[in-house]
């Protein structure tokens, strides 16, 4: 059953270029760090029009605790039988194959699927990955806030099991193929960014996972902005000069951004992330690689995401602003005080 997810044809004209398909994923994990598991998987895959084919899920077993079982509600009892994610691997890359992932903070999902498939000695068959929440901030969706919640029910979704990797999966195919026909209404070039190997693996991967295409036959999409140069082109972050000028601060609401000032960055964004550090420290600002009580500012699209540098801002106070804010602040950065004449 595809819970009622699929709809009248559309004859209307599509922009060309937009995907084939995409794979709306949602992943429950053990935590949000680097050494944490996923404990369940969900894709819906949808076609070039977000028409839900089919969907699938799977409980995985971590090999370790389980983690906020208040949130997945999946205790270690419960996944003792389930299967490793090794096990699960080229099934779930045969839905993969050769679609846009999609997913409600996609770097946080793309991310675990891809140290997942690392330590699987493998490759996840993901090209590129679309976020919801960057797409709905395109889109100027009047939203409250962008929790994937707020996003159902400014569509009419109703959620029946928050957190549980299915029915988030199918609330945000359904979210999705509403905002994917208005972005193509207005040919609005998708907010496309390329999936890249994580720094923080060194060992090569024995091979794609089943149903990957070669890593280096990357196609470019016609209609989509592509944020990244390719699927193995991905480089150590490189080091930045530090900062010449003294803190002056936090931001101050509806106030200027100051040369000297600590920004960091959180989540996807529609402007490659590099492009936008590099804006940042050529007007003097320094970029930080996380969250301290000395941070200005952290810029993110999803501000009540569980990330480790939104939680620390929450925890410190820090100033949180999205990325147009922060692109017109850029605008008009003003000298360090005492450093310019």
């Amino acid at each position: 059953m595809l819970d009622n997810l699929t709809g009248p044809s559309h004859p209307t004209p599509w922009p060309a270029g937009y995907p084939e398909g995409y794979a709306v994923v949602d992943v429950e994990t053990t935590g949000l760090g680097r050494d944490d598991r996923i404990v369940s998987a969900a894709v819906y895959r949808l076609d070039a029009r977000g028409e839900v084919q089919d969907h699938w899920y799977s409980p995985v077993n971590p090999q370790r605790d389980p983690g906020p079982v208040w949130i997945h509600g999946l205790t270690g009892a419960m996944l003792a039988d389930a299967p490793l994610f090794p096990e699960i691997a080229g099934e779930l890359a045969e839905r993969l194959a050769g679609r846009v992932l999609v997913a409600h903070n996609a770097v946080f999902d793309w991310s675990m699927l891809a140290r997942e498939y690392a330590r699987a000695r493998s490759t996840a068959p993901v090209e590129h990955r679309l976020c919801t929440i960057v797409l709905a901030k395109e889109l100027r969706l009047p939203l409250a806030n962008h929790k994937l919640e707020s996003l159902a029910a400014h569509y009419g979704v109703v959620q029946r099991r928050a957190h549980h990797a299915l029915d988030d999966a199918r609330v945000l195919a359904e979210a999705f193929r509403p905002s994917l026909h208005l972005a193509a209404a207005a040919e609005l070039p998708l907010p496309l960014h390329a999936c890249r190997p994580l720094t923080e693996w060194t060992e090569t991967p024995a091979s794609p996972a089943s149903g990957a295409s070669p890593a280096a036959q990357v196609p470019e999409p016609r209609h989509g902005r592509i944020h990244g140069s390719g699927y193995r082109t991905w480089r150590p972050a490189r080091k930045r000069p530090p900062c010449p000028y003294p803190n002056p601060g936090r931001l101050v609401p509806g106030g200027p951004l100051v040369q000297g000032m600590r920004v960091a960055f959180s989540g996807d964004t529609g402007i490659d992330r590099e492009l936008l550090e590099d804006r940042a420290t050529d007007a003097g600002l320094h970029v930080a690689s996380s969250v301290s009580r000395l941070t200005s500012l952290l810029v993110t699209n999803d501000p009540d995401s569980f990330t480790t540098k939104a939680a620390k801002a929450r925890e410190f106070g820090t100033p949180v602003i999205d990325e147009r804010q922060f692109a017109e602040l850029l605008k008009a950065v003003l000298p360090a005080s005492g450093v310019h004449g």
